[in-house]
């Protein structure tokens, strides 16, 4: 088999990080590019090569062969591209969040059931190589079943100015970052029963909330709570790191500032440091999120040639998005939302 050849729809902030991480792989080749704004797909073209540009989704389509899309415009569209994918019963490939509400979510990912074909999102948070690393050490360290767990977002990054229509949302922090914390919390301790939410609204240059704090009761009796916010100044930020600390029945691990990963138990701790690796198109201070975009498509390209499982299907990124969804609700009630 040749490599699998797509289209990137949408060339916004994310799509040359998402194109240089598809080159650290074999078996994949970007055939176009598509953006409404045709200056800015040529503008990424240039950059990597590519001369098939277009501002027609439509017209690409029709004119290109490819074996599955990649979508990378905002959320508030990636119903209409995914429906179009399904149409011509191509796989997709979608970014997170997987759409603005959650019948939307549903409608997506039946509508590409019905087309027979793979709907995967783009959630790369979860392959991280420090939380990968704390998730082995949950499974093979000798502490036990967890039974409580914090998960913590909190930075004072101004994401907004890269990405200004953030600004602008009604619902901002828990559909952005919301979506990859309680994502990872799936990932790491399961699924939720019960979810109560809080929100809060700090800096008036945006919308929608800002900070959150989630408290979840998992299927296997962890009481997980997810923190996450851009207005927390604290002596332990490091920009872009995700903080986990889970209690054990015979001990604890955590997963710190720095990539540091430690494991209690009544015989001591045990350290040690899990970095991301570094790319030469990557900027440094975010290696931590950019280099987890190459595992990512590398599980969805394994799953695109038959050669391995998807993990951030879309069935399974549904799940993540009714908990965003239910955060909601909960924080407009005032009320814990059962699941």
């Amino acid at each position: 088999m040749g490599d699998l050849r797509f289209a990137i729809f949408g060339t916004g902030f994310w799509s040359r990080f998402q194109l240089a991480a598809w080159r650290q792989l074999k078996g994949a080749e970007c055939a176009a590019l598509y953006n409404r704004t045709r200056s800015k797909a040529e503008a990424l073209g240039r950059e990597f090569g590519i001369s098939r540009i277009y501002d027609d989704p439509e017209e690409l389509l029709a004119r290109e062969r490819l074996d599955f899309m990649d979508i990378i415009t905002d959320p508030g569209t990636h119903g209409r591209f995914v429906h179009m994918a399904a149409e011509q019963r191509l796989p997709v490939i979608c970014q997170k969040p997987m759409a603005p509400d959650l019948r939307t979510a549903e409608q997506m990912v039946e509508a590409c059931r019905q087309a027979g074909v793979p709907l995967f999102i783009h959630e790369n948070w979860r392959w991280q190589t420090p939380i990968r690393a704390l998730k082995r050490e949950l499974e093979t360290a000798p502490v036990g079943r967890p039974f409580r767990a914090h998960v913590q977002y909190l930075s004072t990054q101004r994401v907004w100015d890269s990405q200004p229509f953030l600004k602008e949302l009604d619902q901002f922090i828990v559909t952005d970052m919301g979506s990859h914390i309680l994502d990872v919390a799936r990932f790491l301790f399961g699924e939720a029963e019960s979810l109560l939410c809080h929100t809060n609204h700090i800096n008036d240059e945006l919308k929608g909330e800002d900070n959150a704090t989630v408290m979840m009761r998992m299927g296997r009796g962890t009481t997980v709570i997810c923190e996450f916010g851009y207005a927390s100044i604290t002596e332990r930020e490091r920009p872009y790191q995700t903080y986990v600390f889970a209690e054990c029945e015979r001990g604890s691990v955590e997963l710190g500032p720095d990539y540091w990963v430690r494991t209690t138990t009544r015989e001591g701790t045990t350290a040690r440091q899990c970095p991301p690796p570094h790319y030469p198109w990557a900027q440094a201070e975010r290696d931590i999120v950019l280099s987890s975009i190459v595992p990512c498509n590398a599980n969805l390209l394994a799953a695109l040639a038959g050669k391995g499982k998807a993990e951030t299907t879309g069935d399974d990124n549904l799940r993540t998005m009714r908990l965003v969804f239910a955060a909601y609700d909960s924080a407009a009630r005032g009320q814990t939302v059962r699941l």
